[in-house]
């Protein structure tokens, strides 16, 4: 959209199917990139339709930052030359980022319209709070990673992170007259287990 400054990704999830996840090729999920403020837009519709169409069962709009608050990274596909027996085989490190979907991370936006904002971000008239969410940030933050191309070993370095414990606060919104099904977080943990691995020191 170039009228607002406003960036949106839209996300197709085949229900039953997977849809804890998506992949994000090449960009890890942010609220903000190139100035402007960042959406997902996830949609789940029936992997065996009654019928030709493809009905929308629930949808989640949610503010990038609840995926992901780091706005410093910025990904860059990068190679390294030589592999081979002939020494002339480039290998291109393009990532992929495995990022879990609201429908993860929280209970009560199945079958419903939700729109996921930080604390702060009131969206206006015409809409009415049924969850109140918070994301706490993790202990290590990842910081590189090799790959033992011998053995198809992947080792991550990790930091201990500044920002470890803190809060970042959402709130979940539905159009008025809709069903105000309570949104929360989910109580299983959804980060990643403490890596037993080599760790950088700060």
């Amino acid at each position: 959209m170039v009228a607002t400054t406003d960036g949106y990704e839209l996300k197709g999830l085949a229900y039953p199917g997977r849809d804890a996840s998506f992949d994000s090729n090449s960009q890890a999920p942010s609220g903000f990139h190139n100035g402007r403020t960042i959406y997902y837009v996830f949609g789940r519709y029936p992997k065996k339709p009654d019928g030709k169409t493809y009905p929308v069962l629930d949808l989640v709009v949610s503010h990038g930052d609840f995926l992901n608050a780091d706005h410093e990274y910025v990904h860059k596909n990068k190679s390294v030359k030589g592999f081979g027996s002939y020494g002339d085989i480039l290998i291109r490190d393009r990532k992929m980022y495995v990022v879990p979907t609201p429908f993860r991370l929280v209970d009560g936006v199945a079958h419903k319209q939700t729109l996921i904002l930080p604390a702060e971000t009131e969206p206006g008239k015409g809409f009415l709070e049924v969850g109140e969410l918070r994301r706490v940030e993790a202990p290590h933050l990842i910081v590189g990673y090799s790959f033992k191309l011998n053995a198809n070993e992947i080792v991550p370095k990790t930091i201990p992170n500044p920002g470890a414990g803190r809060e970042h606060a959402f709130r979940a919104w539905r159009l008025t007259g809709s069903p105000e099904t309570p949104v929360s977080m989910r109580s299983t943990d959804t980060t990643i287990p403490e890596p037993d691995h080599q760790r950088l020191e700060s």
